[in-house]
């Protein structure tokens, strides 16, 4: 059974209205202060104020143990509450522990860049646009806080107790092992995410290379089981893209290797070398002026909740909003129905 310290916690974090727990109350300190003062995360080692850089690092690391803690919580509340207690209190605990996988991914993200001008927010909302209690203040905080689309989605049906970690694209992804490359922690990546292997590189290659500030992935128990990432400059990022990194590829994985057979599977590496073969389709001028920022998102299909998957969406659109983005767009195949059916349960 729940212990009196988690139903404690249940308690803080549902308190009043407009009246927060100690829990709660400290979650919002906690991420208001580090957002108010991620100008202080670049600051160098040796320089005069280095000691704020150091605090903020401080902060961080006590929000994000309050962030999983909470995530904890909703894991054991799904495990051990009576049926009837569990399909009351569940949508909203839910929507809690959403809300801080992505909140935590970026702050870690914020810990991991050196921002250079205060973090960017929409204009403000109406009201109906944001709701109460401790989800709507967090969702204020978000630098995406005001696009209500984002923020609401029916509860799952049958509640998971799948416990998930949300984080930012690490150094030490890309340092695994001696001599590890970015396209051996795409391999590494699309092994867990994709029921058929392919070429290293084919999903996330090019951002792996060129953006990998904007890359966040999503793990369960059973290792990464999501990705999103992003180009903060879309048209720049394809530019480079056409011109070194895809006649790079191309060069490794020559036309004739899909006809060479391997223990992928002849169809698999078919696929994959006339994918990278294949000439990219140019994005139109007026899309790039409007939405100048490019995403792409997916999971595993072991991942059947959807508040995983827009918590994936939700800390890489602030990431690339808090850097200035106006809007995003993303590149699907009209074959593809996975990722169709993906970005429409979205939303």
């Amino acid at each position: 059974p729940l212990t009196l310290e988690e139903v404690q916690m249940l308690v803080e974090l549902f308190y009043l209205p407009y009246h927060h727990g100690a829990l709660a109350q400290e979650l919002l300190e906690h991420f208001r202060w580090l957002r108010a003062n991620s100008l202080s995360v670049g600051v160098p080692a040796t320089a005069p104020d280095a000691c704020g850089g150091t605090r903020w690092r401080g902060r961080a690391q006590s929000f994000q143990e309050l962030c999983a803690r909470t995530c904890r919580l909703h894991s054991r509340f799904v495990s051990t509450a009576g049926r009837a207690l569990l399909y009351d209190l569940h949508p909203y605990l839910w929507d809690i522990r959403n809300m801080l996988l992505a909140a935590s991914a970026f702050v870690l993200w914020l810990g991991c860049q050196s921002i250079t001008a205060p973090i960017l927010l929409g204009r403000d909302a109406e009201p109906w646009a944001r709701r109460g209690g401790l989800f709507g203040e967090l969702q204020a905080l978000l630098p995406v806080g005001n696009s209500c689309d984002l923020f609401y989605h029916p509860p799952p049906l049958f509640p998971s107790s799948q416990l998930y970690l949300l984080r930012p694209l690490l150094p030490l992804d890309k340092l695994g092992h001696e001599g590890g490359s970015c396209s051996e922690v795409s391999q590494g990546l699309q092994a867990q995410l994709s029921c058929v292997p392919a070429l290293p590189g084919r999903l996330l290659g090019s951002f792996l290379s060129l953006s990998p500030e904007y890359t966040f992935v999503l793990e369960d128990e059973g290792g990464p089981c999501g990705y999103a990432a992003g180009a903060l400059h879309a048209e720049g990022f394809l530019q480079q893209r056409d011109s070194s990194w895809l006649p790079a590829i191309r060069h490794k994985y020559p036309p004739d290797l899909g006809t060479a057979g391997s223990a992928l599977g002849q169809d698999a590496l078919e696929e994959a070398v006339l994918f990278f073969h294949a000439e990219p389709l140019a994005v139109p001028q007026p899309v790039l002026r409007r939405f100048p920022s490019l995403v792409q998102l997916g999971t595993a299909p072991r991942v059947l909740d959807v508040g995983a998957s827009r918590s994936l969406a939700l800390c890489l659109l602030s990431a690339l909003r808090a850097n200035g983005s106006r809007g995003v767009f993303c590149q699907v195949s009209d074959a593809d129905r996975q990722q169709l059916s993906f970005y429409s349960k979205l939303g």
